[in-house]
């Protein structure tokens, strides 16, 4: 007797490959082990399974861990795990007073942190995860609904590359009907979360209420979203490549000056971009928009479809010296011949300095710091975070700039300039807003006050 599998995208895949399958125990992923176990030989795989305790739903989450642990010795296949606590990672973001993270959002970025450490350690090459087709519409609906550009729009992409390895989506073309008939095929069991009926995450609603409705409408709704997002990725491909070859000929840095050319500063706070508004004017309205958005992203600013208008009715109609204050923080400055982009220069931050004894406590920025350890140590130092600081978190597989997970954390103005760490003998040990790798010899608490 054939036995079954299902369909694989396998131009993602390369004999030899030692891959993970990023498995829950839900359906999805328990099909794709199945699929790939019964193919691996046929593929040329060294297969592993990787499983993330997020830290949520009790005792269910530890049932869910044994189910996949069980699972991978029933296939002989190495396993690896770990767990986080998703919600305490999440909740420092909120207290910043900035938009904080969801809990879906959390256990996303610590869930691909980790498989990033893991190929970075050199345990495999690349992992695979259960991406369906209606994981797709469901994304694609989901950034619809977020006001997205067409980038947005391509939603889950089948793969991801990091420079520790690949995140491939094999199943992307594949539907939850046929993931749940291939089980039943081979009677095999899956685990159920609760938390997927759970009306208080934007996916379950749109999942459960939004789509249903909507294929009353259309009943290929579903595959016409998937399809969507097929064609956003292919569209912004070609938009890309006309970027890279438009943009260095469009936008200019440094300053006009006097007999032509143009003078560059050496101070790096001086970045600037400019755009010749009459050249711009000459391109189509689709690409007049995404010039303006790559040279703001080139001074870090991430524009709304309200911020890129507003942008482009400055360099069509603004007068001479009119000035727009854009996130980032940049300023765009109208010239008689050119949009000026510009890093708009924060106000140096006020220095606060305080020793922590540890162990010991000490208060600072609106917070209270509780140290220990086993033996009394020199105390260290809770200021604000400076230039060139850099950071270990606690599931990363090295340092990297603060300034990076500031950017990540989407921090900008007062609060980025005031920003909170603990220093001790050279070492970062805490910062605000994410958790870093724990010190041997000191342990730190932290709570607002």
């Amino acid at each position: 007797m054939t036995v079954p599998t299902l369909p694989l995208d396998t131009t993602l895949i390369k004999p030899g490959l030692r891959l993970a399958i990023g498995i829950s125990g839900g359906a999805d992923s328990v099909a794709l082990t199945r699929t790939f176990t019964a193919r691996a030989s046929e593929l040329g795989l060294v297969l592993h399974l990787a499983h993330l305790h997020h830290g949520l739903r009790a005792q269910a989450a530890d049932a869910d861990q044994q189910f996949v642990a069980d699972l991978a010795q029933s296939l002989h296949l190495p396993f690896h795990t770990h767990k986080v606590d998703t919600a305490a990672e999440a909740a420092p973001h909120h207290e910043s007073g900035k938009p904080g993270e969801s809990i879906e959002e959390a256990a996303r970025r610590l869930r691909y942190q980790w498989f990033r450490q893991l190929m970075g350690q050199g345990h495999f090459d690349a992992v695979a995860t259960a991406h369906t087709l209606d994981d797709q519409a469901e994304t694609v609906l989901a950034k619809f609904l977020r006001g997205a550009w067409t980038e947005g729009l391509s939603a889950i992409h089948p793969v991801v590359h990091f420079p520790e390895g690949n995140i491939l989506r094999p199943l992307l073309a594949t539907t939850r009907p046929q993931i749940e008939q291939y089980l039943l095929q081979l009677n095999q069991p899956w685990r159920e979360d609760a938390s997927n009926q759970d009306p208080a995450y934007t996916r379950n609603r749109i999942r459960h209420q939004l789509l249903p409705s909507l294929e009353q409408w259309n009943p290929k709704i579903r595959q016409h979203l998937a399809n969507m997002a097929q064609l956003a990725r292919d569209e912004e491909d070609y938009w890309q490549s006309e970027i890279n070859r438009l943009a260095p000929q469009l936008l200019l840095t440094g300053r006009p000056v006097r007999g032509g050319g143009r003078a560059s500063s050496t101070n790096p706070s001086d970045t600037a971009i400019a755009i010749d508004v009459t050249r711009l004017a000459a391109q189509p309205p689709a690409l007049q928009r995404r010039l303006l958005r790559h040279a703001a992203a080139a001074l870090g600013a991430s524009l709304s479809f309200e911020a890129t208008d507003s942008l482009h009715q400055l360099a069509s109609h603004g007068r001479s010296s009119q000035q727009l204050a854009l996130p980032g923080p940049i300023t765009a400055e109208r010239t008689p011949r050119e949009l000026r982009l510009s890093q708009t220069q924060a106000k140096p931050a006020p220095t606060e300095q305080v020793e922590l004894p540890i162990p010991g406590q000490a208060s600072a920025f609106g917070w209270r710091f509780h140290t220990q350890s086993a033996t009394l140590l020199p105390p260290a130092l809770i200021r604000n975070w400076r230039p060139g600081d850099r950071v270990t978190l606690r599931y990363s597989s090295g340092p990297r700039k603060l300034k990076e997970v500031l950017d990540r954390l989407k921090v900008t103005g007062s609060a980025r300039t005031q920003w909170p760490v603990i220093e001790w003998q050279g070492h970062i040990l805490w910062m605000q807003g994410t958790e870093l790798q724990l010190h041997p010899d000191v342990q730190i608490t932290a709570a607002k006050v």
